[in-house]
């Protein structure tokens, strides 16, 4: 059952934007109104304790020796965002990374990692037996795709073909 906002509650989310920042949001979900979609659920299909989970961040989060999610391409056109994703394996640690998204504060996370992509908790519950095990490798994508098609065309299914591969139960979303 999905739950729909009134347009007094749409009103008071916008409260403490700026005009240009509201008219943009109201084109946003005058837009999305159009296209009501349900929204899917799968229980999971056995115990927490059991499953491999892994997670997905929209912070633009690449490893220092991977490559740099396109800020020139963002710099030119504040509208766009760079499609696709990268990979970050389960033991990488805040001094291996780099956030490359203009529309985020890049300090936050490359101070402690945890805050964008919770790696190190995700591991503290595979000790505790919480869940069964953290996933070999997470992602992170660069959130503000203002035109999804790339990244829901390409980038999504080729993260969820290597968590199938992986045996991923579970994908926690980080949003940032």
């Amino acid at each position: 059952m999905s739950e729909r906002w009134t347009d007094d509650d749409r009103e008071a989310a916008l409260l403490g934007l700026d005009v240009a920042t509201r008219r943009l949001v109201r084109s946003w979900a005058a837009r999305d109104a159009a296209q009501v979609r349900e929204i899917p659920w799968t229980p999971l299909a056995k115990p927490l304790r059991d499953c491999t989970i892994a997670l997905v961040s929209s912070s633009g989060i690449a490893r220092r020796d991977d490559r740099p999610f396109d800020q020139e391409g963002e710099r030119r056109n504040p509208w766009w965002g760079d499609p696709s994703f990268r990979v970050i394996p389960r033991e990488t640690t805040t001094a291996e990374v780099r956030v490359w998204h203009l529309h985020v504060d890049p300090s936050l996370a490359e101070s402690d990692l945890d805050c964008a992509l919770p790696l190190a908790r995700l591991r503290e519950l595979e000790a505790a037996g919480e869940i069964g095990a953290s996933a070999p490798s997470h992602y992170s994508f660069m959130g503000y795709v203002l035109k999804p098609r790339e990244l829901l065309e390409r980038s999504v299914p080729a993260m969820v073909a290597r968590m199938r591969a992986e045996g991923v139960d579970a994908v926690l979303l980080v949003p940032v």
